[in-house]
């Protein structure tokens, strides 16, 4: 049996984490079908089905599974042997990918990628903007953004950006109409614009205020899953939106949206970057948390 080149088995290796060889492709900087040819001799070079193809999906055989856990840390060690070289440039080099929450991105990740690219021209950043909660290690991403609650315990940390405080709001034209909710109990009076997870799940508003914590699962006439959207359609009149304080304060000091239940709304802990353990850091990686660690001690 003739040995398999590495670009071929990094190409496999892609496709069988991404399960998608247009995603693959993408992330390789080759055309589909340029991929595809590429597993199909390898395919044929070692005698074995590594890919099993349909019109929808894309999984490894049982034989490319088990080839895909041999080449996973190899060439990872391969990835840490490059990255050793960074160590000798003046600034680092390479791609950095990041997957973060849509709400995250909008208020802190846009100007903390900003300084960034500007402090290193020489690094690239793909950020997706994503609210499920993926792993970022088998999808292939550098780091993600999520709340303590929901981090992993094998992760590394990094507290990013201020507390964050939850805004229940409003327009002027829909309170004057409906009234002005005094407590979450009187949001079963009014339409209220519900946020769904990628997931599936309903977010049940939170509610706190003197050592007294509600959750309310609220009603209403429009679900949506996303919260830029959400604000949207609470300017529209539609309803009340439950959103993150730091994306609805355009609006609210232009008197677009107003704001109900503050009392109720406390401080909670922020978001957090984060990352896996590992014996390297990539270098662009790492400038990068040493930026959100400053920016943090500020």
């Amino acid at each position: 049996m003739s040995k398999a080149p590495l670009p071929d088995l990094l190409s496999f290796a892609t496709v069988a984490r991404l399960r998608s060889f247009r995603r693959a492709a993408a992330e390789l900087g080759v055309s589909p079908s340029a991929l595809s040819h590429s597993l199909r001799g390898l395919e044929e070079r070692l005698g074995v089905r590594l890919l099993n193809r349909t019109t929808r999906s894309v999984t490894p055989s049982e034989a490319g599974q088990r080839l895909l856990t041999r080449l996973t840390p190899a060439l990872r060690d391969i990835d840490d042997a490059l990255e050793d070289i960074n160590d000798f440039r003046a600034t680092p080099i390479g791609t950095l990918r990041l997957n973060v929450p849509r709400s995250a991105a909008h208020m802190l990740l846009a100007p903390l990628v900003a300084r960034f690219l500007a402090a290193y021209p020489q690094m690239r950043v793909e950020l997706m903007a994503d609210d499920g909660l993926i792993d970022i290690v088998a999808a292939g991403y550098d780091a993600g953004v999520r709340f303590g609650e929901s981090l992993q315990g094998d992760m590394v940390a990094v507290p990013l950006g201020p507390p964050q405080r939850l805004a229940v709001v409003a327009s002027p034209a829909y309170l004057k109409k409906r009234g002005v909710p005094q407590s979450p109990h009187d949001l079963a009076a009014h339409n209220c614009i519900r946020h769904r997870f990628p997931s599936g799940r309903l977010y049940h508003w939170e509610f706190e205020r003197a050592g007294i914590a509600l959750q309310v699962d609220v009603e209403g006439t429009l679900t949506l899953g996303e919260q830029e959207l959400m604000l949207r359609a609470a300017e529209d009149g539609v309803g009340i939106a439950c959103v993150f304080e730091g994306l609805a304060t355009a609006r609210l000091a232009s008197k677009k949206l107003r704001r109900v239940l503050a009392d109720w709304c406390p401080p909670m802990p922020g978001f957090y970057l984060y990352y896996p353990s590992r014996r390297q850091m990539p270098a662009g990686l790492r400038a990068f948390v040493d930026m959100v660690r400053e920016g943090s001690r500020k």
